[in-house]
């Protein structure tokens, strides 16, 4: 296993999720939204928080949308390498662009935002869709995993430079904490730049013999996508994993979003606690999902992701009944932590498993389309549930995240991955039939 982790290709693959992941801590979970605040202190606190859910959506709404397209036309022209490029060249600039953002300029700010999320996201469909290419199908939970190890602690690395550098900006010769977040934002793009090389020169993409160029790529990509649409009905293996993928991983992303606000706002921890377990949780999770990563591959993905989900609602109960102060917090970003990185990546690798390769950004549009939608059902779940129980209140609304898990757990294993990857199998033959055919004539 060990031989695996530094052959070059999948090396070079692991370290992009080591570079973009800075983007998701230190960016999106950590300074931009007191970054935000500081510039939009002359608005109200609704019209604040309106524009940036707005952006938020927007952007979701943009890479959800554009995905399968996209994915599609990279497949056909055997471009997903430079379709990765291009969106994380996007993503780079709008970050290092957030550093000249001052006071007053919130909309400016918001824009770059935006546009840098479209950036990380979307380049992560082609990242992901880049999985089968460096893994053969018995190792993609293992290089999965992998990805994701790196990913958290690459960018756990980074933010907790970076958090150092907010908390002592002296010591690195910045004026004040201002300055610090401003070449925090710096670093990311820097990072993300630097450990993206790699991938670019050492991940060779699948060929795509005759592949199309230009507008004769996009006609041939939506064409391809329009028959995938049609053939929809035959992909009920497909279609029952990504529903039960759709809830529980929305679970997931609902706790990863609300933590540190329950934290706050119910729990009053303060701010150091709240960093300390969002670094606790990433650094717990890099040994997690390489070890998850070896449970999916002796008892399979699908089990593995079971186990994952046994331990989230084990969480919500402890979080429900017994979190009071941080060390109980603490102990939950623990617990969290060893199994969020090992469901995300057996998520990917069994999904991967039953794709065909042929059609695999295409496909990963799909995945990635139904993961922007993700994190809906939580949060109002969470919001409802006081209202419409009598009596129940904030802290009692978390058990109600269980359901998520436990409907999304029992679609899972009604998942039968052998007949999933038959059926990628036969795509597969059949898409290399029709290009053949479409040559020929």
């Amino acid at each position: 296993m060990r031989r695996l982790y530094f052959r070059r290709p999948v090396l070079s693959w692991a370290l992009y999720d080591w570079a973009n992941s800075a983007f998701a801590t230190t960016v999106m979970a950590g300074f931009f939204p007191v970054f935000y605040s500081g510039i939009t202190g002359h608005l109200s606190a609704e019209d604040s928080q309106f524009w940036f859910n707005m952006t938020l959506a927007a952007a979701s709404l943009v890479v959800a949308v554009a995905a399968p397209i996209l994915g599609a036309i990279a497949d056909r022209g055997g471009s997903r390498k430079r379709f990765l490029a291009a969106f994380a060249f996007v993503g780079i600039l709008m970050t290092a662009a957030l550093a000249w953002i001052h006071a007053g300029e919130w909309w400016v700010g918001l824009l770059l935002y935006g546009l840098g999320t479209v950036g990380f996201t979307g380049a992560n469909v082609f990242y992901d869709s880049m999985l089968p290419t460096v893994a053969e199908r018995k190792q993609l939970d293992v290089v999965s995993a992998y990805g994701f190890a790196m990913g958290y602690i690459g960018g756990g690395l980074l933010f907790a430079l970076n958090v150092l550098m907010v908390q002592h900006p002296g010591w690195f010769g910045l004026d004040s904490a201002g300055a610090a977040v401003r070449a925090s934002f710096l670093s990311v793009a820097v990072w993300w730049a630097v450990f993206s090389v790699p991938l670019m020169l050492f991940v060779e993409e699948r060929p795509v013999p005759d592949a199309p160029r230009g507008m004769a790529a996009v006609r041939e990509g939506l064409a391809q996508l329009a028959g995938t649409l049609r053939k929809v009905r035959q992909m009920r293996v497909l279609l029952v994993f990504l529903v039960g993928y759709w809830l529980y991983i929305d679970g997931v992303n609902t706790v990863m979003k609300t933590a540190v606000f329950f934290g706050d706002r119910v729990l009053g921890l303060p701010s150091t606690a709240l960093v300390t377990a969002l670094l606790v949780t990433q650094f717990v999770a890099f040994p997690a999902a390489l070890a998850f990563g070896w449970i999916g591959e002796r008892i399979g993905p699908r089990r593995g992701i079971l186990i994952g989900l046994a331990v989230y609602l084990g969480a919500i109960v402890y979080a429900w009944r017994f979190l009071d102060d941080s060390a109980d917090f603490y102990a939950l970003a623990v617990a969290i932590g060893l199994v969020q990185g090992g469901v995300q990546s057996l998520s990917r690798s069994l999904y991967a498993r039953m794709v065909p390769a042929r059609m695999a950004g295409e496909f990963f549009g799909f995945y990635n389309m139904v993961g922007k939608f993700a994190a809906i059902l939580g949060p109002v779940l969470l919001g409802l549930t006081p209202l419409v129980i009598p009596g129940a209140t904030t802290r009692d609304s978390i058990l109600s995240l269980g359901l998520l898990f436990v409907l999304g757990g029992i679609l899972l294993w009604r998942v039968d991955p052998v007949a999933g990857a038959r059926l990628a199998d036969e795509l597969d033959a059949s898409a290399e039939k029709m290009q053949r055919l479409e040559r020929e004539s």
